[in-house]
């Protein structure tokens, strides 16, 4: 019944600016934490930015002082600004989270990913 729904991704130019969102439904109860991974073609899924249900986040080095992971409460939704994005941040980008269900206890959940594609 839960759904991470993503949105945002596209196709931007060298330096350019993306946001992402992903917005979780169903009957959830409680979400603890949220993040966002990524996979290029031929590479591992990594983990790109994680923000706790006390807000504290944590980056990959490669994204450090250009992207920001920011969430919404009340509308159960995570966001991923991406800024002076480069062509190695292409890649499909998937959202996580760790919630609780009104039946069921803590477990982790991803959406469906959407691609960003950074090329002039």
């Amino acid at each position: 019944q839960v759904q991470l729904v993503e949105s945002g991704g596209g196709l931007v130019q060298p330096g350019g600016s993306l946001r992402v969102s992903c917005a979780a439904s169903g009957n959830i109860f409680s979400i603890y934490h949220m993040a966002w991974y990524r996979q290029a073609p031929g590479k591992q899924r990594e983990l790109v930015a994680v923000i706790t249900s006390g807000t504290t986040t944590n980056y990959a080095d490669s994204v450090k002082g250009r992207f920001t992971i920011s969430r919404d409460n009340a509308n159960n939704t995570v966001y991923l600004q991406m800024n002076n994005l480069k062509p190695e941040d292409t890649a499909v980008y998937y959202c996580n989270a760790v919630l609780r269900t009104t039946t069921m206890r803590p477990a982790q959940y991803w959406g469906q990913g959407t691609q960003v594609t950074v090329s002039s």
